[in-house]
């Protein structure tokens, strides 16, 4: 069976990404070597105002963000509830968005890379949120601003100058149609 969630028009990647501004991610991790940790990373050197929840951190800080314990401890606005749990954890975060959605704003639901569960993209689709499966917004920002190619290679331009890098230490070009 095909679902609409198994692909993507940049268009619609492009407008989610250029009209949000906070992201809760849920199960980030303080690990610098887990993917959480760098798109959190990559997100906020763009721009974005990004909120870690996990609660086993909860009370912490990471990259000086406080960590929550769950979702309806976040302060307002939330656009963006980033899924970084397994699949089958997807449902429950799903509800608990679709619950806080009034509260703290919820326009979307993402779930990362491998994580996909229909029945919670169904659920929040009802509740009027739009949805991104199996994709990562840090990897969707840089290869629609040009940042990187598919591969997560600089595909712009052949140069033995590396771009500057910022105080969150990612390196960043100035790109003409700035998504954020």
């Amino acid at each position: 069976m095909t679902s609409r969630h198994d692909s993507y028009g940049d268009a619609y990647i492009a407008q989610i990404l250029s009209e949000v501004r906070v992201f809760a991610f849920v199960g980030a991790s303080a690990n610098v070597s887990r993917p959480s940790y760098f798109a959190m990373k990559y997100l906020i050197a763009k721009g974005y105002e990004v909120h870690p929840v996990n609660p086993g951190q909860a009370g912490k800080e990471v990259l000086g963000r406080k960590v929550y314990a769950r979702l309806c401890d976040v302060p307002a606005p939330v656009d963006v509830v980033d899924v970084f749990r397994n699949s089958e954890a997807a449902l429950g975060v799903t509800r608990e968005a679709v619950d806080l959605k009034d509260r703290l704003g919820v326009k979307v639901l993402w779930m990362q890379l491998g994580v996909r569960n229909d029945a919670a993209a169904a659920e929040a689709e009802e509740a009027g949120l739009r949805v991104v499966m199996n994709r990562c917004p840090k990897i969707e920002y840089g290869r629609l601003s040009g940042e990187i190619g598919w591969m997560g290679v600089n595909m712009r331009s052949v140069s033995s100058r590396t771009p500057k890098v910022s105080a969150y230490g990612v390196q960043s070009r100035v790109l003409p149609g700035k998504l954020v």
